[in-house]
């Protein structure tokens, strides 16, 4: 698990494909590398994956077929800047929210403009996650936790503050980009347990506000 709350910024220094499937390498100069352990969880742009013969500044990750079919990694070229965040630990303090790396779509930007000190950023995702978008919830971008401003059918908002983008890739974002997108795992659980329900009592209904209200929200 991670948090969205990105350590560092890297660059792709290697891209080998192997029977299919890629072996990424990852470097950068301002994570720290020193108790990461082979076999250990690291988010790469929101993608969660294992870290292979790590050294001072960098690491490899092999990414199966079906991760480059569903994320933006299969457009990765060598020089690309990534998000990094290390896997969540114990003592970790949990400053974004929940996040698996498990992306659920890609989205791709539709309009950024400035807003004060700040950018408003607008995207547009899949129909079929729209319903776990809410204002005021969260959402998980390339691997950046962010707050969810409006929503508008499949279009949704984010700001981005000047720290945000200043120690993300956020900034350098064009019209059209392509990004991961991971929605509220909270929701996802809540639909399928309300599903469940549902199904028990011999129902199939998409998620309510009666059915909240009824288990307790």
């Amino acid at each position: 698990m991670f948090t969205g709350i990105i350590e560092a910024t890297g660059r792709i220094s290697a891209i080998r494909e192997r029977g299919g499937d890629w072996r990424l390498g990852i470097t950068s100069d301002t994570l720290d590398f020193s108790d990461v352990r082979p076999g250990d969880s690291i988010a790469v742009s929101g993608v969660c994956l294992t870290a292979l013969d790590i050294h001072a500044v960098g690491f490899s990750a092999d990414v199966s077929r079906e991760t480059l079919a569903c994320t933006t990694l299969a457009a990765l070229e060598v020089g690309a800047a990534v998000n990094l965040e290390k896997a969540l630990t114990p003592h970790s303090r949990l400053g974004g929210h929940l996040v698996s790396g498990h992306v659920d779509g890609i989205a791709h930007l539709l309009r950024r403009h400035p807003d004060g000190r700040s950018e408003r950023l607008t995207f547009q995702l899949p129909q079929e996650l729209a319903r776990y978008v809410a204002p005021k919830g969260s959402i998980c971008i390339d691997g950046v936790s962010l707050t969810v401003n409006a929503v508008q059918g499949s279009e949704f908002g984010v700001n981005i503050i000047p720290h945000t983008a200043a120690r993300t890739t956020l900034h350098d974002y064009r019209v059209g980009r392509r990004v991961n997108l991971e929605v509220d795992v909270i929701s996802r659980y809540l639909e399928r347990l309300l599903q469940a329900r549902g199904e028990g009592r011999g129902e199939m209904r998409g998620l309510t506000l009666e059915q909240l209200s009824q288990a307790g929200f």
